[in-house]
């Protein structure tokens, strides 16, 4: 069994995201590769994960192996991340779900952000707090990586940073396009907790850990 906790160590300097997780201070990181098909008796191809902290800025890195990366772009609407190749981090206040943020997150580094509340009620109209989220992606032979920078003061406005502020409730989370043209009945769900649920589905308590912010 995978743990439930994720240890976030501390960068001496904030810093820009690039997209490739270049920046040295990811030397610091380790690397969370407990990802699996939840609702599947297979292996999935590694998704690995990382974060940080500094003093303004929590920083988020996806490395993912796929090799039929898609991306859904039409009008480019954020709802089409949702027919896209893509990482998720959600993020609650409680275990009741209410509420909670979504942020899910595709190969092109586009944002799918919205608000739930506990079953699956979505407002696909709200938006992170305006300048406080920077999405960087990187398309790579066999993948693609997603960086990503939220800052401390939206995650207070949103009172999603513990009264201590060492810890944040998370949930980590994969969707694996299984065809060129990608929609909601071929994509293959992976998950860092696996939820308890019979039938794939993200949106419950069950499939959250937790980010402890080390000092």
């Amino acid at each position: 069994m995978p743990s439930t906790t994720y240890l976030v160590r501390r960068t001496p300097g904030d810093f820009d995201i690039s997209g490739d997780g270049s920046s040295p201070g990811w030397q610091q990181s380790t690397w969370l590769t407990d990802f699996s098909y939840p609702w599947e008796d297979d292996n999935p191809s590694r998704t690995s994960f990382k974060a940080l902290h500094g003093d303004l800025w929590i920083y988020f890195l996806f490395d993912v192996d796929d090799t039929n990366v898609h991306v859904d772009i039409k009008t480019n609407d954020k709802l089409e991340v949702i027919d896209s190749s893509r990482v998720e981090i959600f993020f609650r206040i409680n275990e009741q779900l209410n509420p909670y943020y979504c942020l899910e997150l595709d190969a092109a580094g586009r944002i799918l952000d919205y608000q739930g509340h506990f079953h699956r009620k979505f407002d696909f109209t709200w938006n992170w707090p305006a300048g406080e989220l920077v999405v960087k992606a990187t398309k790579r032979e066999g993948g693609y990586m997603v960086e990503t920078a939220v800052s401390k003061s939206s995650l207070r406005t949103l009172g999603l940073l513990s009264p201590d502020e060492q810890f944040l409730q998370a949930g980590l989370y994969r969707a694996q396009c299984t065809r060129a043209v990608a929609a909601r009945e071929h994509m293959r769900w992976i998950s860092w907790i696996k939820p308890e649920s019979k039938t794939p589905d993200f949106h419950i308590p069950s499939s959250f850990g937790s980010l402890q912010l080390l000092d």
